[in-house]
C-alpha cells in the first residue's frame, strides 16, 4: 500500500507541476476574427492543467474506494490507476466531470475534435506525447522506489526474526545454566572411568534460531549406504559466520541423522556424531585441535558406551581402546609405538582382575598380574612371569598383605621349562626365609 501511494502521489505532484507549465498552451485561444458562416466551431483547446488536476483528485478518491475491496494493494492500484486516467484525460473517472467529458467539449463525438483538414494538430498531439511520456517516467521512479521499500520491509523483517533468533538463543541457554547441579552420586558416577558413560543428552534448543535448508547428502557423507536429502540446521551462536552445531534431520520423521559441533568455538568443528535411530551411534572427536578425530566413542541402544577409542600420540592410528558391557568397563588394551600390544587389562564388576604386559617390549606378552579387593582397595595378589621367553610363565610369586603394604610371601620357578617346579622361596615380612630345591641338579645353587 505504502509503494501504490506514493505512486499516486507522484503522479498528482507531476500533474501539479503541469498546472505551471501547460495552462498557457491549455487555455483558450482568443481571436477577432470569426470564422466563416457554416464553418465547424473553432477547435477545443483541451483540458487545463487545472480541470487534469481535479480530474487527477478524483480518480484518486475513485480508485481508492473501489480497490479498497481487494485490501490495501488493490486500493493503491485503483487510486493510482484512475489518478493517470485523470490526469491524461481530464475527465473525471467514473463520474462524467471534469472538462466537459473529455477533449470533445462541445463536439457530439466526444475525444478530440475532427478536424476537416485532418487528425488532431501536431501540436497538440506532440504535447500530449511529452505529458504521456513524463507520467510513464514519474510512475516508472514510483515503481522503482515502491521496489525499495518491499526490499526494506523484507530486511526489516529479517532483522526481527533475527532479533527473535537472538532472544530465544538466549533463553533456552538461561534455562540450560538453570538445571540443578548433579549429585554428589552422580559426579561420582561420570568420574568412575569403569562406569560407561550415557550417551551425552541433545541440548533442547528451539526451531526458530536455527537456518534451515534442504541437503543432498552422497553416499557415505554421513555414514549413509546411499545418497539422501537431510534438512540441515544451522545455529551460528557467536555471530562470527561460522556455525558452532549443525544438524541433519530427516525430513520425514524428524529424527537426528548427523550432528557436528565446535565445541570450543575456534571457527573449526571438532565433534562429529551419527545416529542410528535417533539416537548416537558413534561420536568422533578430535581433543588436540589439529582438525582430525582422535577419539572414537560408540554406543548401544540403551545410550550407555560400549567401546571407547583413542590415539594419544597423534600419529594417525589408534593405541588404547575401551570394551565396556552391561554399563561397566570390561578391558582396556594399550599399543606401543610399534602398533604392537604393550598392556592389556581385564575387570570384573568394576574391579581390577589382571592384567597382562610386554615389559622387555619385543611384542610378546610375559608378564601376568592377578588382583585380589582389599576393603575398597585392589592389590597385588599374584605375578606369573615368562623369563626364559618360552611364551609361558616359568616364575610363581605370591603376595601377602602386611597392614597396608604388600609383600612376597613365596616364589615358585620352573628353571628348565619342563612345566614342574624346581624351586620353592619362603619370604616372611618381605625376606627370604627358606628355599626348597626339587631338581637335585640345581643343587648347587
Amino acid at each position: 500500500m505504502a509503494g501504490s501511494a506514493t505512486r499516486a502521489a507522484l503522479v498528482l505532484a507531476l500533474c501539479t507541476s503541469l498546472a505551471a507549465t501547460g495552462c498557457a498552451s491549455h487555455a483558450p485561444r482568443s481571436s477577432s476574427a470569426p470564422g466563416p458562416v457554416g464553418a465547424p466551431p473553432p477547435p477545443s483547446p483541451g483540458p487545463t492543467a487545472g480541470e487534469r488536476l481535479d480530474a487527477a483528485l478524483h480518480g484518486l478518491m475513485v480508485g481508492a474506494i473501489t480497490g479498497a475491496i481487494f485490501g490495501p494493494v488493490g486500493a493503491g492500484v485503483g487510486a493510482t490507476g484512475l489518478a493517470v486516467y485523470g490526469a491524461l484525460t481530464g475527465r473525471s473517472p467514473l463520474g462524467g466531470g471534469g472538462y466537459g467529458g473529455g477533449y470533445g467539449r462541445g463536439y457530439p463525438s466526444g475525444g478530440y475534435p475532427r478536424y476537416p483538414g485532418g487528425p488532431l494538430p501536431r501540436a497538440e498531439a506532440e504535447r500530449e506525447a511529452e505529458l504521456e511520456q513524463q507520467i510513464e517516467s514519474e510512475v516508472a521512479k514510483g515503481d522503482a522506489l515502491e521496489q525499495e521499500i518491499e526490499e526494506e520491509l523484507r530486511r526489516q523483517e529479517e532483522l526481527l526474526r533475527e532479533i527473535d533468533r537472538e532472544a530465544q538463543t538466549g533463553r533456552a541457554l538461561d534455562a540450560e545454566a538453570a538445571q540443578p547441579a548433579p549429585s554428589t552420586s552422580e559426579l561420582a558416577a561420570r568420574a568412575d572411568p569403569r562406569v560407561a558413560p550415557s550417551a551425552p543428552g541433545e541440548r533442547d534448543l528451539p526451531a526458530a534460531i536455527f537456518e534451515e535448508d534442504q541437503r543432498k547428502l552422497p553416499k557415505g557423507a554421513i555414514g549413509n549406504e546411499r545418497e539422501i536429502t537431510a534438512r540441515r540446521l544451522s545455529l551460528d551462536a557467536d555471530r562470527d559466520g561460522t556455525p558452532e552445531l549443525v544438524r541433519y534431520v530427516d525430513p520425514k520423521s524428524g529424527a537426528l541423522l548427523y550432528k557436528e559441533e565446535d565445541r570450543d568455538y575456534d571457527g573449526r568443528m571438532d565433534a562429529w556424531t551419527t545416529y542410528e535411530g535417533g539416537l548416537p551411534g558413534e561420536i568422533q572427536r578430535d581433543n588436540d585441535g589439529d582438525g582430525k578425530a582422535d577419539e572414537w566413542q560408540r554406543y548401544g541402544r540403551d545410550g550407555r558406551m560400549v567401546a571407547r577409542e583413542v590415539d594419544r600420540d597423534a600419529d594417525g592410528r589408534k593405541d588404547a581402546f575401551y570394551d565396556f558391557a552391561n554399563g561397566s568397563l570390561v578391558s582396556e588394551r594399550h599399543l606401543g609405538a610399534s602398533g604392537q600390544v604393550e598392556r592389556v587389562v581385564f575387570y570384573e564388576g568394576r574391579r581390577l582382575a589382571r592384567a597382562e604386559e610386554d615389559l622387555d617390549r619385543d611384542g610378546a606378552i610375559d608378564t601376568w598380574t592377578y588382583f585380589a579387593g582389599a576393603g575398597d582397595k585392589e592389590v597385588v595378589a599374584r605375578v606369573e612371569k615368562d623369563t626364559g621367553k618360552r611364551g609361558k610363565p616359568d616364575v610363581f610369586e605370591t603376595y601377602a598383605q602386611q597392614g597396608d603394604k604388600t609383600v612376597l610371601a613365596k616364589r615358585e620357578e620352573d628353571k628348565n621349562g619342563d612345566g614342574q617346579i624346581d624351586v620353592v622361596s619362603i619370604y616372611e615380612d618381605g625376606k627370604l626365609k627358606e628355599r626348597q630345591i626339587n631338581d637335585p641338579g640345581l643343587v648347587p645353587l
